[in-house]
């Protein structure tokens, strides 16, 4: 009889289009494991609104593991100690696992493949990386080059099935209760308004097929906040419950003129796992060096700013629309994050990297790559990034993307002002009793902002 052979999971909790299960499978009797390693992330440890996540895809993989007749082992500890570890309590000498980018898990994987014989797969993302190279040799840090080269790679290799049999062994090595992992919330319940979301292999396959027939408006819908135009699975794709192959094919079955748009959103995942890849502090070091000397507020009165914006109490309707929708539900529209995320950069002028670990904790996608990147690049500190002068006005989005529906669901002091005053009560004399005035005007923000950038220069 074959030797066992241990499947580690991390962010890639599914079984269909899963490399590392069909290898492992092909060889032995299969001892999967997940391992909760708070440690080696350091500051990037698993988010509150993640591990929400995780405890319910946990749940649904080791079902659907069960389903074949497979335990599903949960440990807690140093990832790369405890699979050795697993590996050794079963006789294992061969562990197979998905190949990830975040910089602790590539440390994991070295540490470990010192140990046992470890046989990495891609799965991860469209293409691995360092794949995507340019004429010379170089890496790209441009996303549009980027894209365009990754085209010229794709289509991804089409899904595998998940395997229809999986041996393991008789007697399951000791594991940890999921329940005993304390991943939920409870004193007090901040999850309440989680329950829109269905975490597993299942959930991300039916929010796939729900988003599939809107391919044709996405390019148009995704920017408009008051319409279900984006397609909701990117905290499935974090999860690792959806492949990026399998959305690829799925969304490529669509015309080209309406698919690329989608396919150009799904392939920026890619660039910033191409970022991070090659920068492993991205997500705490300015891309550009000049601006180490930006002149960020400190101190109480901008402590009690930042408070203001996590709170959705800035005085700007379309910020505060969409800070509470992401502490009701865990996420927040894409449109209205990059107006969030430049508001508390810009208009308070509070460092990125304070943003940057506020999302992390509240949002259930919140991906270590599209995380960094992505305030980088509003914040103008990143190697692709906006200009930092280019400040996103709320007063000017909130009506160019028709946001006033939008406004009135998340802020409820709001849903009896009219389409005239929605986006500026202020402005109009209409704001209700309650609603805090603005923190900082948009010029005065403007012109402090500017100083400050000076400053850099």
């Amino acid at each position: 009889m074959a030797d066992p052979v241990v499947l580690w999971f991390r962010q890639d909790l599914r079984l269909a289009d899963q490399a590392a299960l069909v290898a492992a499978a092909g060889e032995g009797p299969v001892v999967p494991v997940y391992v909760l390693d708070d440690e080696a992330p350091g500051d990037w440890r698993i988010g509150g609104a993640q591990r929400w996540w995780l405890h319910h895809s946990l749940a649904a993989l080791a079902a659907a593991l069960d389903e074949k007749g497979v335990r599903l082992i949960l440990r807690r500890g140093d990832a790369a100690d405890e699979v050795a570890k697993l590996a050794d309590e079963v006789g294992a000498t061969r562990v197979h696992a998905l190949h990830h980018y975040e910089p602790w898990w590539q440390s994991a994987e070295t540490a470990l493949g010192k140990r046992v014989d470890l046989c990495l797969h891609e799965g991860t993302r469209l293409a691995p990386p360092d794949r995507i190279r340019t004429g010379s040799g170089g890496r790209y840090r441009m996303f549009t080059a980027f894209w365009r080269a990754l085209k010229e790679q794709m289509p991804p290799p089409r899904p595998v099935p998940a395997p229809d049999r999986i041996g393991t062994v008789a007697r399951p090595p000791k594991s940890d209760r999921l329940a005993d992992w304390d991943l939920l919330p409870t004193k007090p319940d901040w999850a309440g308004g989680f329950s829109v979301w269905t975490p597993g292999e299942a959930g991300a396959l039916e929010a796939l097929d729900d988003f599939l027939p809107k391919i044709d408006d996405y390019d148009v819908a995704r920017n408009l906040p008051s319409q279900e135009g984006t397609s909701r699975f990117s905290p499935h794709l974090h999860h690792g419950e959806l492949s990026p192959a399998t959305v690829w094919h799925a969304v490529s079955k669509a015309d080209a003129r309406h698919a690329e748009p989608f396919l150009r959103e799904l392939a920026w995942r890619d660039f910033t796992g191409n970022i991070i890849d090659q920068f492993a502090d991205y997500a705490d070091s300015n891309g550009r060096a000049a601006y180490d000397k930006m002149p960020w507020r400190a101190g109480k009165e901008a402590d009690a700013d930042f408070t203001a914006w996590t709170k959705g109490r800035t005085g700007y309707p379309i910020v505060d629309a969409g800070m509470r929708q992401l502490w009701a539900t865990g996420w927040m529209h894409n449109r209205v994050r990059m107006i969030a995320a430049s508001f508390v950069i810009k208009h308070l002028l509070i460092d990125w990297r304070r943003g940057e670990a506020w999302y992390w904790d509240a949002l259930v996608d919140a991906d270590f790559g599209n995380n960094a990147v992505n305030w980088q690049w509003v914040a103008g500190t990143g190697i692709d990034s906006n200009p930092f002068g280019r400040m996103m006005a709320p007063l000017v989005q909130s009506p160019k993307f028709d946001a006033g529906d939008y406004i009135r669901e998340w802020v409820p002091e709001l849903a009896d002002v009219g389409d005239d005053a929605i986006h500026d009560p202020h402005g109009a004399g209409k704001a209700p009793a309650g609603y805090p005035a603005p923190l900082i005007g948009h010029r005065e923000a403007r012109a402090r902002a500017l100083d400050a950038a000076a400053k850099v220069r």
